[in-house]
């Protein structure tokens, strides 16, 4: 495995770390855990080598750090850093701070967090927590020895995540990055701008939610069999991602062994600035049709949601990107076909309240139209 400096903390985790959002389900319930299956995938990657896992008060609703605190039992928990964020949505008073905390705390029954984060934070979140006195709880937290390091997760623009930079001593941040979202959010530029200013970063949605995993559009193929090295779909897009020096860690949602085992071993061998000059050549071209070949540039936020007269208007944008980039169109038609009728493209109102929120600026009603017409 290999591990790499975070920040200015004195530690270096895993490259690689476990995303406790995607565990495997019962009865495709996101709530019912698989718990012995989700232990023994956690505690194997933990046997390889990996060091960082990530959970969060929400996931799989509110049972992820559950089991991760189960999973962390029989001296797991001294083995890895242990990440989970505090669900700044329900906090309406200065207490709630400690009683999240504590109660994260007991689930995980450990008497500590590793790393900390304000989860989700956005220019209004992070307005109220000023209110509400975070920053005087976050150093308590510190000095009592209830959290060990402290930072935020992030969904907005670009300019909201520099004011947040600028508002704490922040030991680490995460963020959305992969090939197709330099530009999205954070982005790049706040990849650098975090780092230079000595914040570990911490990536998720590597894969764009799975995307990117999936086998390549044919005219993307064609630009990686230019490569003298033959990678899969997978190790292009993490690859990718471990090249930037600025990057701590990738968390990944890996729900079976062969997942775990396959991002491992790309992990092991994708080094700061080992890109050669033909890769990079070869990932801008990847990057340049990929944006070609899609149809909508809706990153999935879900700002548009929920929908006035419920449509379901990412899940009609996959889609139909879907249908184009990977030369789909019969088979995206009949999965359209059997979305219940209300989340159809069809059944937009055109009120129009989806394109005040949406960060890409996305004429929302004239594509749900072209969405409705094609599929």
């Amino acid at each position: 495995m290999q591990y790499r400096k975070f920040g200015s903390c004195n530690i270096k985790p895993s490259a690689l770390g476990f995303g406790c959002m995607r565990l495997p389900v019962l009865e495709e319930d996101n709530s019912n855990i698989n718990e012995p299956e989700a232990i023994k995938l956690i505690r194997h990657a933990i046997d390889k080598g990996l060091t960082y896992i990530d959970t969060a008060y929400p996931y799989h609703g509110g049972n992820s750090e559950l089991i991760v605190g189960k999973a962390l039992k029989d001296g797991y928990r001294e083995k890895v850093q242990l990440a989970t964020k505090m669900p700044v949505w329900l906090v309406e008073k200065y207490e709630d701070f400690d009683k999240y905390l504590d109660e994260q705390l007991s689930k995980l029954q450990t008497d500590f967090i590793d790393f900390y984060l304000l989860h989700a934070l956005d220019k209004s979140r992070i307005d109220k927590m000023k209110k509400l006195g975070v920053f005087n709880f976050l150093d308590k937290a510190l000095k009592d020895g209830r959290i060990k390091h402290v930072g935020f997760s992030f969904h907005d623009k670009l300019d909201v995540f520099k004011h947040i930079l600028d508002l704490y001593s922040w030991d680490f941040c995460q963020i959305q990055y992969n090939f197709l979202d330099e530009a999205y959010q954070a982005g790049k530029e706040g990849l650098l701008c975090a780092a230079s200013k000595g914040l570990a970063v911490v990536i998720m949605e590597p894969l764009r939610g799975g995307t990117l995993a999936k086998k390549p559009p044919q005219e993307v193929e064609e630009f990686l069999k230019d490569s003298p090295i033959n990678k899969s779909a997978v190790d292009w897009a993490l690859s990718w991602i471990w090249n930037h020096p600025e990057v701590s860690v990738v968390l990944s949602g890996m729900n079976s062994i062969e997942q775990i085992d396959e991002n491992i071993k790309i992990a092991e061998k994708s080094l700061p600035n080992s890109f050669t000059e033909k890769e990079v050549e070869i990932m801008d071209k990847v990057k340049k049709k990929f944006k070609e070949l899609m149809k909508v540039g809706c990153t999935g936020c879900e700002y548009c949601m929920p929908c006035p007269a419920g449509v379901n208007i990412p899940r009609n944008f996959a889609l139909y990107n879907q249908a184009f980039m990977y030369d789909d169109l019969e088979g995206c038609k009949k999965i359209y076909g059997v979305m219940p009728e209300q989340a159809k493209a069809s059944c937009c109102i055109s009120c129009g309240k989806c394109e005040d929120v949406c960060p890409q600026h996305l004429e929302i009603r004239k594509l749900l139209k072209d969405v409705a017409v094609t599929l």
